[in-house]
């Protein structure tokens, strides 16, 4: 009884690891090495740029850098990347709330006088998938 309680485990523990998908988000265009790269992930509409799902922070070496989520549930997402040159932990923004950081979004989706809207930014992962980012300088 044990080893088929235990057999059932390790299956539905494997099954539950295929459910899950991991994602490579690499940015380019950082003008210098200086602070960190600030990576948040959505994964509705409702929650872009607003509140993240989850959120990865790395170190820039020869002006690029990449972050690695895991453990994601197959599905619909948008990134958002700043380069916080500062790392004050914010996006800097100049007095008509314009960032003063270079930013980006997935797809390289820009908006117009205003924020990348998460139609342009979406995507969809059902494999362990690879994003490139160019940051808008």
């Amino acid at each position: 009884m044990k080893k088929s309680i235990l057999v059932l485990v390790i299956l539905f523990a494997g099954m539950m690891q295929a459910q899950t998908v991991s994602l490579e988000v690499k940015v380019s265009g950082f003008k210098n090495n200086d602070g960190k790269l600030k990576v948040g992930l959505y994964n509705s509409e409702s929650t872009f740029l607003k509140t993240v799902y989850k959120s990865l922070a790395s170190d820039i070496k020869n002006e690029t850098a990449t972050v690695t989520f895991t453990d994601l549930p197959k599905g619909e997402y948008a990134v958002s990347v700043y380069h916080d040159e500062n790392t004050n932990g914010v996006m800097d923004k100049n007095m008509f709330g314009i960032p003063s950081e270079d930013y980006a979004a997935s797809n390289n989706a820009k908006g117009v006088m205003g924020p990348p809207k998460y139609a342009d930014a979406k995507f969809t992962i059902n494999t362990n998938s690879k994003i490139k980012i160019t940051l808008n300088n």
